[in-house]
């Protein structure tokens, strides 16, 4: 996927506004399809890899998982899942796909453990995330008050309730 970013000098800014425009339109289809971001709960199966989403008639979604990183409020900062201690490695893959884009293009954002960051910024990171490793979707949970997971995840299997 980077080697078509290779020839011309790149506008990372506007590769960032292209991937959030491409997340907003593959979550409005999972909204739409599924009901993303209605769902009662959520939880990760880390051995597994996966999200799976619970909704209130008892349905489920499920779809493999990566976490781009963490974003905490209160400090205004992002922790990249490729170097994040609470996150299993086989979770790391699409957030090191920025690294790794990162490092080609000389961005330091995206080659820097842990780095200042909005909110906007934060799903912009995921957005290029989403784009680089070709996630089919985003979402984003609160693990605490003050500090929310950004994940990307793959194609979805639905299980209608028993």
């Amino acid at each position: 996927m980077l080697g078509i970013f290779k020839k011309k000098k790149l506008d990372i800014e506007a590769l960032i506004a292209g991937s959030v425009e491409s997340l907003q339109l593959m979550n409005a289809e999972h909204r739409k399809n599924w009901n993303l971001g209605r769902e009662q709960s959520w939880k990760v199966d880390e051995s597994d890899g996966r999200i799976v989403f619970t909704f209130a008639d008892g349905s489920e979604v499920s779809a493999p998982v990566q976490v781009i990183g963490t974003h905490h409020v209160k400090n205004g900062s992002f922790m990249w899942g490729w170097d994040h201690p609470s996150v299993q490695r086989t979770l790391q893959n699409h957030a090191a796909c920025v690294k790794t884009f990162g490092e080609e293009y000389n961005c330091p954002e995206f080659t820097t453990a842990q780095v200042p960051a909005t909110e906007k910024r934060a799903w912009e990171y995921t957005a290029l995330a989403m784009l680089l490793a070709e996630a089919s979707g985003a979402y984003r949970a609160r693990i605490t008050p003050d500090t929310y997971v950004y994940m990307t995840f793959g194609e979805v299997e639905v299980t209608a309730p028993a």
